[in-house]
């Protein structure tokens, strides 16, 4: 495993120069789409009039380096702001994954009217946006704190920034997914139960919480958590990446073997929730596995079945088996997997949901249109379209696009 802001700087190389994409021509294309796994970058005045005064000097920040280069100061740790994190709003070619400057990112990725722009022109009728990495998926950096005051304030503040600024200008555009408070499991119970109140219907938590040196998955503190999901309906995504680590094989691997074991992370994932018995503790805990792909899932199935040869689930899983907890529980996030997508019927039609990851070097945007068209070659109507945006839309209880 690796912690995977060190492998994109690792892998970023010397900064050349960087073009803004210039205007996008609306495409068309024949899927709606409710993409569930984007992101975007925070603005500098995210944290300013959202903090409670007394807290308000201490609060995370936008610092320039000698070198014209901004960094997120929180407390005393200083993270790079990222190109990889904007990667689509400069030309092909002319982006860079290291460290920028906020006046050379492109609108779009913080702004939520210029996001909207970019999502028309792709046909893409809604977003769930996670956050940028120097944040951490699930907000790690806020848990971290050591005045755990701020932190809490902090989370707050942020989910606060995204209800205005992104969800309530564009409501059937955002779907409302808050950052969860990771430094008391009875707190975080609470801060669900009060976002619930206010819309919001998902929250990013962390696939691992024992990388971030919290509680296993294992010793149920995270009970009073999962409770207050399952009883609010908020659905709990688990992005790739959001323990801070990814399967990287060696010291010296290359990028492209990050990319391409990105879905090994969400495996891993799933395998823990599952065999941690948190769909059997809340069976109407609904769980998303956002950027994991769904190639894994028919080899998965496979193995348990295999396993179960001399394994008794009936122990940890009463009289369900652990696929059947697995189809009734989990949700899976497509990019680009058409081979699989003929076994989509063995992992579930009614559970597979696409997304662009605007604007991360693996985005298909602005050609989702295209992309999806290949990988749906053949596939009936209804299915493709419960792929694309009805399934989205009843996870979330969004409101379905217009045709």
């Amino acid at each position: 495993m690796a912690d995977l802001l060190e492998r994109i700087l690792a892998y970023a190389g010397p900064k050349g120069e960087l073009v803004r994409r210039g205007d996008v021509p609306q495409r068309g294309g024949r899927y709606r789409i409710i993409s569930v796994d984007d992101h975007l970058i925070e603005t500098p005045d995210l944290f300013r009039d959202r903090m409670p005064a007394r807290l308000r000097d201490r609060a995370p920040h936008l610092e320039r380096d000698g070198h014209g280069n901004d960094w997120w100061v929180f407390e005393d740790e200083r993270v790079p702001l990222l190109g990889s994190d904007a990667l689509r709003g400069w030309e092909q070619g002319k982006g860079y994954l290291g460290p920028v400057h906020f006046d050379e990112l492109h609108p779009a990725v913080y702004d939520a009217d210029e996001r909207v722009r970019h999502m028309d022109a792709a046909g893409i009728a809604a977003q769930l946006n996670f956050p940028s990495a120097p944040f951490g998926f699930a907000g790690r950096r806020f848990a971290a704190m050591k005045d755990r005051d701020l932190g809490l304030a902090s989370v707050r503040a942020y989910n606060d920034w995204l209800l205005d600024a992104w969800v309530r200008p564009y409501p059937e555009r955002f779907i409302a997914c808050q950052l969860p408070w990771l430094g008391d499991p009875d707190l975080a119970a609470d801060e669900i139960r009060r976002n619930a109140a206010r819309g919001f219907t998902a929250v990013s938590f962390t696939e691992n919480p024992e990388r971030l040196g919290l509680p296993s998955l294992y010793s149920q503190d995270w009970d009073p958590f999962f409770r207050a999901c399952e009883e609010t309906g908020t659905v709990v995504n688990l992005h790739v990446g959001s323990s801070s680590e990814t399967l990287v094989p060696s010291r010296d691997s290359t990028a492209a073997v990050l990319g391409v074991l990105f879905p090994v992370n969400a495996m891993a994932a799933a395998a823990d929730w599952l065999f941690a018995r948190i769909p059997v503790r809340f069976p109407e805990i609904r769980i998303a596995l956002s950027e994991g792909g769904i190639g894994w899932v028919p080899m998965f199935i496979d193995r348990i079945e295999f396993m179960g040869r001399d394994l008794d689930y009936s122990a940890d899983f009463g009289p369900l088996s652990p696929i059947d907890c697995l189809r009734r529980n989990f949700w899976f996030t497509v990019l680009s997997d058409p081979a699989t997508m003929q076994l989509r019927h063995l992992v579930g039609v009614d559970r597979i949901m696409v997304e662009t990851d605007y604007p991360h070097p693996d985005s298909t945007w602005p050609d989702s249109q295209e992309i999806l068209a290949r990988q749906f070659a053949g596939v009936p109507d209804d299915e493709v379209e419960s792929m694309t945006f009805r399934n989205a839309a009843a996870l979330y209880r969004h409101p379905l696009p217009e045709a």
